[in-house]
């Protein structure tokens, strides 16, 4: 019996084959490598993978989906929503260091699974991930481009990124209202060393008014946290770089655990 696409799961699967072996290359998988397949659907991604892997562990929400899957021995189906997995607990449970993670995101929480997978980065060996052009833009956006935002900051932080592939709409069934675009994420070596949400808290306050400088928003929340070192408030938020963000989040952590043990 055809699946229908469920609208509330944000469902549209992928159907172009040409498209298909494009991200499947890119993703490079190798016999053995740990995979785990965020939201397989219709198996579209999952055969070819599974092809050059022997095995795969999928994440499926949709329990019709799931077991489906489950039928399939060669994989190891997670009937979950992809938020409450936690990935280090499935990396012990797979007896491996890191994973691969991959998959054709719901559009409707991409961002939401995005940060999420930032809590488990250090158990992440890269990630390739179909999403809307736009959000994939964001994410690799330099300074002073209309794109570059707290997304950019926030995964950059932690990923090199690249904007691999371009997806049209009818590449899938049901065609989506957007275009779309497959990123690789490969988690830095030495990346700044902070706390998430500390950097989160700076970075929306800076981009909560984007288009004023930031003395109006940035300045006043350093002022309450006391902050008394030097950084340049007569920009624009979008015109400060990646490491600077960290640079001044290290410091503000550095005034809150000195006047903790004080």
């Amino acid at each position: 019996m055809k699946h229908v696409a469920r609208k509330r799961f944000g469902q549209h699967f992928l159907n172009d084959a040409a498209v298909i072996d494009a991200i499947v290359q890119a993703i490079g998988p190798e016999p053995g490598q740990p995979v785990v397949e965020i939201g397989p659907g219709l198996a579209a991604l999952t055969q070819p993978l599974v092809a050059r892997l022997g095995q795969l562990t999928v994440i499926e929400l949709d329990r019709d989906l799931a077991a489906r899957l489950r039928s399939r021995p060669e994989l190891r189906v997670v009937e979950s929503d992809v938020l409450k997995v936690d990935f280090a607990e499935l990396a012990a449970r797979l007896h491996v260091p890191r994973l691969r993670v991959v998959g054709n995101l719901p559009y409707n929480i991409s961002t939401p699974i995005l940060f999420h997978l930032l809590d488990h980065v250090a158990v992440v060996q890269d990630q390739h991930f179909m999403l809307q052009k736009e959000v994939v833009d964001r994410m690799v956006a330099q300074p002073s481009t209309a794109a570059y935002g707290r997304l950019s900051v926030m995964l950059q932080w932690r990923y090199a990124m690249e904007n691999v592939l371009f997806v049209p709409p009818d590449a899938f069934d049901p065609p989506p209202r957007v275009d779309s675009a497959v990123v690789r994420m490969v988690p830095l070596a030495q990346p700044a060393d902070l706390g998430a949400s500390l950097l989160s808290e700076l970075v929306k306050s800076a981009f909560s008014q984007r288009r004023k400088l930031l003395r109006h928003s940035l300045g006043h929340w350093l002022q309450a946290q006391g902050f008394t070192g030097a950084f340049d408030v007569q920009r624009r938020a979008e015109e400060v770089p990646v490491h600077e963000y960290t640079a001044l989040a290290q410091a503000v952590q550095r005034g809150r655990q000195a006047a903790a043990v004080q």
